[in-house]
């Protein structure tokens, strides 16, 4: 059953590099609802089942998004003077959002995040304009954002990206430096969650063997093993491909996977 559950997780990892790569997606929106679909099958129960599909996708998330702050740092892509101020408070976001998941059960985790994929996908499906440009509001106005961010990142199990870039955008930062500050932002997201999911779950005497606190390494192998692989593939196959088309049919998939998640 471990065997099965590993070669499931390696082609969930190869799904979401790939889709990563192509259409600039977080993985968690896709490791998350995947998890839950397969970690009843290593003896995961329900009562703990969401918070050990969201820390494991925060763990996969530091892995694989790693390379990503390097490539975007050398290509000057992530304007450090803004992204130092709000990391350390997205990284508090982080760690309060793992704690609230500790304490919530997974019924409500599952509701909450499939109605935020659901806003999300929305927001994905509706054509986006080209944001008025505004002045960047104040280091406060930015910081609270970063927390609010890192707070439904953590509940949700994804780096905050699908958040961030909107908010940024609109206030009228170029979108390859939007994209930068939510990548190194993920980044802090994904570490500092995954140590709250870590540290929330030590006592937790439901886990199956193999965790880590609300992590199951197992997954956090599979996953990591092949995404970051096939995100390089992804990224070639965007030039050849209708890339805006594609998202929005990924859009409707993930309304219809959110939606039969609060149906279940």
């Amino acid at each position: 059953m471990l065997l099965g559950f590993f070669i499931a997780c390696l082609v969930l990892g190869a799904l979401v590099g790939f889709l990563a790569g192509l259409l600039g997606i977080g993985g968690g929106l896709i490791i998350v609802p995947a998890l839950v679909y397969l970690l009843p099958q290593v003896g995961v129960p329900v009562d703990i089942l969401m918070p050990v599909a969201l820390g494991t996708s925060l763990a996969t998330i530091v892995v694989t998004s790693a390379s990503a702050v390097r490539a975007h740092h050398k290509n000057r892509n992530i304007p450090w003077s803004i992204t130092r101020q709000i990391m350390a408070v997205i990284a508090l976001g982080a760690l309060i959002g793992a704690f609230i998941a500790d304490k919530l059960s997974s019924d409500t985790l599952t509701f909450i995040f499939a109605t935020a994929v659901i806003l999300l996908a929305s927001y994905m499906l509706a054509s986006i304009r080209k944001p008025k440009i505004r002045e960047m509001p104040s280091i406060g106005v930015l910081q609270s954002i970063a927390l609010f961010t890192g707070i439904m990142a953590s509940l949700m199990g994804i780096a905050g990206g699908a958040i961030l870039v909107p908010a940024l955008s609109y206030f009228g930062m170029q979108l390859r430096q939007t994209i930068g500050v939510a990548t190194a932002c993920g980044l802090v997201v994904a570490l500092f969650g995954s140590i709250g999911y870590v540290i929330t779950g030590l006592d937790q005497v439901l886990l199956p063997n193999w965790s880590l606190g609300y992590i199951y390494l197992p997954a956090l192998a599979g996953i990591s093993l092949t995404s970051s692989l096939f995100a390089r593939v992804g990224v070639k196959m965007a030039a050849n491909v209708p890339v805006r088309t594609l998202k929005k049919g990924f859009a409707v998939f993930l309304i219809l996977v959110a939606i039969k998640m609060l149906w279940s």
